[in-house]
């Protein structure tokens, strides 16, 4: 269930990372209450989730989502550029985050 947060808070991440730069440096006022919204319920999940996880494995998970999401959102929804080796860099910071996991250095 911890693991569970940890994915959810990052998904809530990618949304305030996206929601930040449509917010345009929070002069348009529902993409930042959205920013301000996705920013509270994230960090609420991933301190829920700590109380069960050790603190590096899950937020290098959290932040990992949150990185990969936001770059994925840019590529498909903002127009933003997809090179090769920005794809291998979101491939290789999920399988960093699925590492940790495996690793077994959390409970």
């Amino acid at each position: 269930m911890a693991w569970f947060l940890v994915v959810l808070a990052g998904l809530f991440e990618t949304g305030f990372a996206v929601l930040l730069k449509q917010s345009n440096s929070f002069s348009r006022p529902w993409p930042t209450a959205g920013f301000a919204a996705c920013a509270l319920i994230s960090f609420g999940l991933l301190t829920l989730a700590l109380r069960h996880l050790e603190v590096g494995p899950a937020y290098a998970a959290w932040t990992g989502i949150g990185a990969a999401g936001a770059a994925l959102v840019g590529i498909w929804l903002l127009a933003e550029s997809a090179s090769p080796v920005k794809l291998l860099a979101i491939a290789l910071i999920l399988t960093g985050v699925v590492l940790l996991y495996l690793g077994g250095v959390t409970p």
